[in-house]
């Protein structure tokens, strides 16, 4: 019979091999706190600054006149004169009838039968004897 352990007459040795492996994890663990307070601190600074303020009059002034052509935008001392123009059609007026609206009237009478509840009592007066 044949032993496993022998080999060629020699003596076959096992030898376990081993693997060491390594998990690494890491976890918050929390070691103390701090508290944060914030106070807040206001400032006044002065700055100097030169400021401009213009004002600005518009006065409308109706010219209603015919004119042959268009003058462009056109300045008098501090005054800007800007035209406005229309254009004006000049037609005639006459009364035109346009359409006419007919409503008729129509009157139809039919027979409807629908169930009528209709109340109604009865009196009946009987008299005592020897009244």
């Amino acid at each position: 019979m044949h032993d496993p352990k022998c080999t060629n007459g020699r003596e076959q040795v096992v030898i376990p091999v081993v693997r060491e492996e390594l998990d690494v994890q890491k976890r918050v663990e929390e070691r103390g706190g701090v508290v944060v307070h914030v106070t807040p601190k206001v400032r006044t600074e002065v700055v100097d600054v030169s400021v401009t303020e213009e004002q600005v009059h518009v006065e409308r002034t109706p010219v209603n006149r015919v004119v042959s052509a268009i003058a462009p935008v056109r300045q008098d001392g501090d005054v800007t004169i800007v035209p406005v123009y229309e254009e004006v059609l000049v037609t005639e007026k006459r009364l035109m009838l346009k359409e006419e609206i007919r409503i008729t009237r129509r009157r139809e009478t039919k027979p409807v039968h629908r169930e009528v509840e209709l109340r109604s009592e009865d009196v009946q007066v009987t008299r005592k004897q020897g009244a």
